[in-house]
């Protein structure tokens, strides 16, 4: 007779799917309390609601499950009836929690005698996230594969070096699912990576648009050409290609070719607002070389300047000087985003290196766990 307590798709195989986000490791720390809630945060199993590692009730019904019944005896053969006894929790949300717990491998299921038992994948928390690190990376790394495909060669993309700041990995690792009705394999990538977000709608191409567009391109790209090409507000662009950077496959990088543009029309909104005198003093003008700031000057007096002749003109000066200058004219340095490789290759090989840091963190933190439980045990 079937366990009344059973999840009701006890019998369904669940599909690899994890998300993996890299956050600041809980350095020193020998808590068990604090090293379990950190490895679910970083397979986004949990919402922390604060920023410390204090554990408390509001980390969730997860955390208490585990540290009850899997952590604490890892081979018992946990059943829905045992995990509710030891828990408290309700089977609602004991089938919600298993639900998660198999499909990211931290848990496998056995069958005894009809009856469904689950057990920490190994038997401790260290070798459930040796096998669940292989399986990532293999999995991901075939996904990438799919995904290069569609990226194009250019060696002009990249002649701009990265300026990306550091920006927190998050991706997600799924196994290929069966297509869904009218999509094609690139729609079903763009899904199961998880750039279309938690709440995307039925039929929101946006990402998979940007995704494409971006994967064609041998320049960077500024979000608002990308808002007016689509048709879609700058907030939700940038949102879907924030989104896009986080999992490594694009990066933000500084639209030098538009830098001369910007520059001449501070340099004619400032002199017609602020006059001459204010461009060599505080408009910057007076810190360049006497003979570009005089060329300057007289190009604005004469109303014979454009962006090609401040190019030329500024042409001995080195970028980070004009940056300064840009910015004491009033202006921001223009940025675009390109797809992160010269080629898929390069994509995967970068999104991988992430993957694989990620990754080595969250098996340091496991065995750490393990450890600490073995301490306290003694």
């Amino acid at each position: 007779m079937a366990n009344p307590l059973e999840p009701r798709d006890a019998r369904v195989a669940r599909m690899f799917t994890v998300r993996l986000v890299e956050s600041p490791m809980p350095t020193g720390s020998r808590d068990p309390d604090i090293l379990l809630a950190w490895l679910l945060d970083s397979m986004g199993l949990v919402r922390r609601k604060s920023d410390g590692f204090s554990i408390d009730d509001d980390q969730g019904a997860l955390h208490r499950m585990m540290s009850q019944t899997f952590i604490a005896e890892p081979l018992k053969g946990w059943d829905a009836k045992s995990i509710s006894e030891v828990s408290g929790l309700s089977q609602t949300g004991i089938h919600h929690q298993i639900v998660k717990l198999r499909e990211s491998g931290i848990i496998s299921t056995q069958t005894d005698d009809r009856w469904h038992v689950y057990v920490l994948r190994g038997g401790s928390m260290s070798a459930s996230m040796e096998l669940i690190s292989a399986q990532a990376k293999v999995i991901l790394n075939q996904r990438l594969g799919v995904l290069s495909s569609y990226i194009s060669e250019s060696e002009e993309r990249m002649v701009v070096p990265c300026e990306e700041e550091e920006y927190g990995f998050r991706i997600e690792v799924a196994e290929p699912r069966a297509l869904v009705e009218g999509e094609d394999l690139l729609d079903a990538l763009v899904r199961e990576l998880g750039l279309n977000g938690e709440r995307a709608k039925q039929g929101d191409e946006l990402s998979r648009k940007l995704l494409e567009e971006l994967a064609g391109s041998g320049n960077a790209v500024s979000l608002l050409a990308l808002s007016e090409k689509f048709g879609e507000s700058r907030s939700r662009v940038q949102r879907s290609i924030e989104r896009m950077r986080a999992a490594g496959i694009v990066e933000r990088v500084p639209m030098l070719e538009r830098l001369a543009q910007d520059i001449y029309a501070g340099l004619m909104r400032q002199s017609d607002a602020r006059g001459e005198g204010w461009l060599m003093t505080r408009g910057g003008l007076g810190r360049l070389e006497e003979s570009v700031s005089n060329s300057l000057i007289r190009g604005v007096r004469k109303k014979s300047l454009d962006s090609d002749k401040v190019q030329e003109i500024l042409g001995p000066v080195d970028i980070n000087t004009q940056r300064i200058l840009l910015n004491t004219l009033g202006g921001r340095m223009p940025y675009g985003i390109r797809i992160g490789g010269k080629d898929g290759v390069a994509v995967r090989e970068g999104v991988m290196r992430k993957v694989e840091r990620t990754l080595r963190r969250m098996r340091t933190v496991a065995q750490r766990l393990d450890d600490a439980l073995a301490d306290n045990e003694d």
